[in-house]
């Protein structure tokens, strides 16, 4: 059994370009479907959040649209109310690589109000990607890369092939014209190697230890790769 870090927003709000808020927080499906993939291969999950908060899930992730009907919805709903790694998570702060055999960030909008400038959060990733460990990132969770800073100045995915959340998506999804700044653009700023694929269709795109997933759909798809990373 090994240790499994899972690194979940702790901002229930996005502040848009206008200045008002966005009710959000992390996505359910991409926490679930790894966590019950990662809990089924027999491992262990912790939970770690800014500040040691309870994770705030995005309420819209738990409608039945996004959960192929209002039975899934319950039953995603149910894992993370019933479920103590969520409602106890551990401070960001504190969290010690060397205790942990993977690292996963799940999305949703709020990485992008808090995650984006933790430098907790910076530093973790920035270590997780040096030491060969497998290092999970899907969908807006990405936005936590920004603060992966080395000590030359650069960001540590610079150079890197990854995916997330596309501008197209953000587009089809209502909220490009609203938000401050959007992630395909900000990563590819960093000098990251961004590959798009199909909106909404699962793209997993693979460069070393880092596995990268663009969209909801792809949560699952990750973890499949970290746990054969595990297991090799």
């Amino acid at each position: 059994m090994s240790k499994i870090l899972f690194v979940l927003t702790g901002a229930d709000h996005l502040t848009l370009a206008d200045g008002t808020s966005h009710p959000t927080g992390y996505w359910a499906e991409e926490a679930v479907v790894p966590y019950e993939a990662f809990k089924a291969a027999g491992h262990e999950v912790v939970v770690a959040t800014p500040g040691g908060v309870v994770p705030p899930v995005d309420r819209g992730s738990l409608a039945a649209d996004y959960n192929g009907g209002q039975e899934n919805a319950d039953r995603v709903a149910g894992v993370l109310a019933s479920s103590a790694e969520f409602q106890h998570p551990v401070k960001l702060s504190e969290v010690d690589l060397a205790d942990y055999a993977v690292v996963y960030y799940p999305g949703g909008h709020g990485p992008m109000e808090d995650l984006a400038v933790d430098a907790d959060s910076g530093r973790l990733l920035t270590q997780a990607l040096a030491s060969g460990k497998p290092l999970g990132v899907v969908c807006h969770g990405p936005a936590a890369l920004l603060p992966a800073t080395k000590e030359d100045g650069t960001n540590a995915f610079a150079g890197r092939r990854l995916t997330g959340f596309t501008n197209e998506e953000e587009t089809q999804g209502g909220l490009a014209p609203k938000v401050k700044w959007l992630l395909q653009d900000r990563l590819v700023q960093l000098g990251a190697d961004f590959e798009e694929g199909e909106p909404w269709a699962p793209h997993v795109v693979i460069d070393g230890n880092l596995v990268t997933g663009q969209n909801p759909a792809s949560s699952g798809p990750v973890a499949d790769e970290l746990l054969k990373k595990l297991g090799a």
